[in-house]
């Protein structure tokens, strides 16, 4: 068998918008606007945390920069703040003030978890429901805990050359996003709930994002080559572990291109949300499938359109959650991530 055997293409895909941030706040929230939560985080409080040692919800950056948004593409929105997803960092400590100071002595510093814990304690028996609060007294405990953990899951070395080298370690263009791919694996079998993994960097420095204005062919060519080998890795690592069984591999996109030529020399493409190719893999979904049609140049879909409220529904079906009950009360409105729409795409699933 090989990796694309294991895929299951949704190749009639439909967003709301072309522009970067919102059409990427809309596939990591539902909405084309900020300050929603996360499907991260809606998957957390659904599901809850498996680990007492890790966060639910972790989020790989590319070491080369941040996705258009930044951190509210993983923002917990108006959920407990518990669902926060937390970003590992790809160079120096992983997580910024998760290490104690070698200035503070181990005394001294239990001394100030103990005074801080119970200046909390007090204060959210006050205002028992501060959620913001409550979660950051549990992110306290849980840092203590990932004092312990993270070194240890950080530490690929164990994982021996052959496993290394099936994720691209070896090579300098693979090597940043197969480490991240990497840790996904070594975190989902930690009990790590949710981790997604981000490829293409700041937008505004030449190829390094996904971005082909300019020249569709050198672009994709050159951030394909950073992806493919660590990604092929990370599914047949899983699959021979037998992870794949239970591990659901979501691939996505913002957004596609126009079949439509653009810029100097007519070789770019633009955005296009009208028609493009998301995939899934693993647990429960058909194995080498393909879902939908476009026409023939590409620019509509002509059978069965996906929309990305479908495609979060499915998503949340195959994880045993229903994206018309996990809700959450704000301001009035039982909001969920799918907001008033999508239904599960029945022909994916195995």
């Amino acid at each position: 068998a090989t990796c694309a055997d294991d895929l299951c293409l949704i190749q009639s895909m439909v967003a709301k918008s072309s522009n970067h941030t919102p059409a990427t706040f809309q596939m990591n929230t539902g909405f084309v606007r900020n300050g929603f939560p996360s499907m991260g985080s809606w998957v957390s409080y659904g599901l809850g945390a498996e680990s007492q040692d890790l966060p639910a919800f972790v989020v790989l950056p590319d070491p080369r920069g941040l996705p258009a948004g930044g951190s509210i593409n993983w923002t917990a929105g108006f959920l407990p703040a518990a669902q926060q997803g937390v970003a590992f960092r790809h160079t120096g400590d992983p997580i910024l003030d998760l290490k104690t100071p070698e200035s503070v002595s181990p005394g001294r510093r239990q001394a100030e978890m103990k005074l801080v814990s119970k200046m909390n304690q007090e204060y959210l028996e006050s205002y028992p429901g501060d959620s913001t609060l409550a979660a950051r007294i549990r992110s306290y405990q849980l840092a203590a805990r990932m004092q312990l953990s993270v070194p240890d899951i950080l530490n690929l070395k164990d994982e021996g050359p052959e496993v290394q080298k099936r994720y691209g370690l070896d090579d300098e263009v693979t090597a940043g996003f197969g480490r991240n791919c990497l840790l996904a694996r070594r975190l989902l079998e930690r009990g790590v709930r949710m981790v997604q993994v981000w490829n293409g960097g700041a937008f505004g420095k030449p190829r390094i994002n996904w971005d082909a204005h300019e020249d569709i062919v050198d672009n994709h060519t050159t951030q394909a080559a950073t992806m493919d080998r660590p990604l092929a890795g990370l599914l047949t690592d899983l699959r021979e572990r037998g992870m794949l069984d239970d591990t659901l591999v979501v691939w996505s996109t913002e957004f596609g291109r126009t079949p439509i030529t653009q810029g100097f020399g007519a070789t770019g493409r633009d955005h296009h949300q009208h028609a493009f190719t998301c995939w899934l893999a693993g647990a429960g979904v058909k194995r080498g499938f393909h879902h939908g049609v476009t026409d023939e140049v590409g620019f509509n879909v002509a059978e069965d359109p996906v929309t990305v409220y479908d495609f979060h529904a499915t998503i949340l079906h195959l994880l045993g959650l229903d994206h018309k009950k996990l809700t959450f009360y704000h301001n009035g409105i039982q909001r969920r991530l799918t907001d008033v729409h999508g239904h599960v795409v029945e022909a994916l699933l195995a």
